[in-house]
């Protein structure tokens, strides 16, 4: 599989359905309201129906790395470059994001560290 491929895969909506930050799970009731869409380079998170967050992103690296690289324009990420890691199976996506800038080595958070890890499935 080369990054074409999995770039075409990753292409459009996605609804949160878990996720956790620093090592604490998020209440359910966030993750379900939020949808990450992903067209063309550029992404978008949406709360409620409204958009909070968005700018572009680029895959970094080659397959089986699946290193990804969000780059805020507008929102709290606005300005700045989040290296993250994704796991593209089926239907469903999970993203590891280096909220402190540093790509994460795994899928996993810990009290302290600035990683939020997001599970979603394609709508």
């Amino acid at each position: 599989m080369n990054s074409s491929t999995t770039a075409a895969q990753l292409e459009g909506r996605w609804q949160m359905v878990r996720a956790e930050f620093a090592g604490s799970q998020a209440p359910e009731f966030v993750a379900l309201k939020t949808v990450l869409e992903l067209i063309h380079g550029h992404y978008s998170v949406s709360f409620d129906g409204k958009v909070v967050d968005q700018g572009n992103f680029n895959l970094d690296g080659e397959f089986p790395a699946n290193n990804i690289l969000f780059d805020g324009t507008e929102g709290p990420n606005q300005g700045h470059l989040v290296p993250s890691i994704y796991q593209c199976v089926g239907e469903r996506l999970r993203v590891c994001y280096g909220l402190n800038g540093v790509l994460p080595e795994s899928f996993a958070t810990a009290t302290g560290q600035q990683r939020y890890l997001a599970t979603y499935r394609r709508i």
